[in-house]
């Protein structure tokens, strides 16, 4: 398959979008300790499609029946991900949630090469294993299999199907009214669920900023970036890329949040690097290379 003359500003891009949503560890931390995370997360998402429409008032015009479809899928994955990882982490250590969250990596390739009835090639393996083993020298600090867990594990599956679903849909619509249609269809879930308990708003102006920012910048930009590149790369590449996001989050822990660099994060952090160049430099066969732009 001939490489896209824009595949390198899209795995630059990917890249960005990783580091922006490794920074929000940091402020998102304090603002969940003083509003409920699910009420938290409608209101960021909520907002971030809402400003999307804002820009782009006729963003979902010319979607169509079948872009919303495909919008409302990819949302309904992401937003099972997100609950899925926010219920896991009351049952279970950040560290261990991280590394299963993380495994997205592994069942990306294995649902693609699935989906497409293809074989996955040696070098997307051996990248996977190589990011993998980055992650969990990051993040692993101890395991068992409980209820928190077997979340997270549905976690990590949900966002590599979401991943996948990205590159078979990306290249069909418009980035920007793709993510607007995602947008809509997670803040909806996340309203439901956080509505049950009555929904809460921002106590301060802390809070207001942080979600804020993880509205416009996490969540608005970082999807139209994603679903833009997804529309020109393989979901295996763009996993492998976004294993960046543990590095960056371990980064600014150190530079904004205090955190003291360790042997681990800066391994980690090589192993990972390792493999995003791995896969971006060597050749792509079979569910890594199909997967890359479906036409409509």
């Amino acid at each position: 398959m001939r490489r896209h003359p824009s595949a390198g500003l899209a795995a630059f891009g990917l890249v960005l979008v990783t580091a922006v949503w490794g920074v929000t560890f940091v402020v998102v931390k304090d603002a969940v300790e003083r509003m409920p995370v699910m009420d938290f997360l409608a209101i960021r998402f909520l907002i971030a499609a809402l400003v999307m429409i804002a820009i782009r008032p006729s963003a979902l015009a010319g979607i169509g029946r079948l872009g919303a479809r495909h919008g409302a899928l990819l949302g309904l994955a992401l937003g099972i991900g997100y609950i899925a990882q926010t219920y896991g982490l009351q049952h279970t250590s950040a560290s261990v949630s991280g590394f299963i969250t993380g495994m997205f990596v592994v069942f990306t390739p294995l649902i693609a090469g699935l989906v497409l009835r293809q074989h996955v090639g040696a070098t997307a393996w051996i990248g996977v294993a190589v990011a993998m083993a980055g992650l969990a020298v990051i993040s692993l600090k101890g395991f068992a299999i409980g209820p928190g867990e077997l979340l997270t594990l549905v976690c990590a599956i949900c966002f590599a199907v979401h991943i996948v679903g990205l590159g078979q849909w990306a290249g069909q619509h418009g980035a920007y009214p793709l993510a607007v249609a995602q947008l809509l269809a997670v803040s909806a879930i996340c309203l439901v669920i956080g509505a049950a308990d009555g929904l809460t708003m921002p106590p301060d102006a802390g809070v207001w900023g942080a979600v804020l920012l993880t509205a416009v910048l996490a969540t608005a930009a970082a999807f139209v970036i994603h679903t833009w590149a997804q529309s020109i790369m393989s979901p295996t590449r763009a996993a492998v890329i976004m294993t960046m996001e543990p590095v960056f989050a371990g980064l600014f822990g150190v530079l904004l949040g205090g955190d003291e660099p360790t042997v681990r994060i800066l391994l980690g952090g090589a192993l990972v690097l390792a493999a995003m160049y791995l896969v971006e430099l060597g050749p792509r066969r079979g569910a890594d290379a199909e997967v890359g732009r479906f036409e409509a």
